[in-house]
């Protein structure tokens, strides 16, 4: 496997398990949320809770993953920050 290839099956990889760790926090929250309700017959109090739960840890899945695997990215930023930036074409007077 060439290098090229490698690269996009680990980015592929990549991208795939930021997808499972959203899905699975919310939907294991929200049905977590609705034995609770059935169990204690609480209406969907458990539901909103546990739902709000589950997309806070999923978005909290996602900040952990690309944190841990972008940590070169303020070297990139810094670099094009210190390009020099294009001007506008002076604009035409009539």
């Amino acid at each position: 496997m060439d290098q090229e290839t490698k690269k996009y099956a680990v980015q592929m990889a990549f991208a795939s398990s930021i997808g499972i760790a959203m899905v699975l926090a919310i939907f294991g929250c929200l049905l977590l949320g609705v034995y609770l309700d059935r169990k204690f017959d609480s209406g969907n109090v458990f539901t909103v809770i546990f739902l709000i739960i589950g997309i806070s840890a999923g978005f909290r899945n996602i900040y952990v993953l690309i944190k841990k695997n972008f940590k070169d990215e303020e070297q990139i930023i810094k670099s094009l920050k210190s390009e020099p930036h294009r001007q506008r074409p002076a604009t035409k007077k009539n």
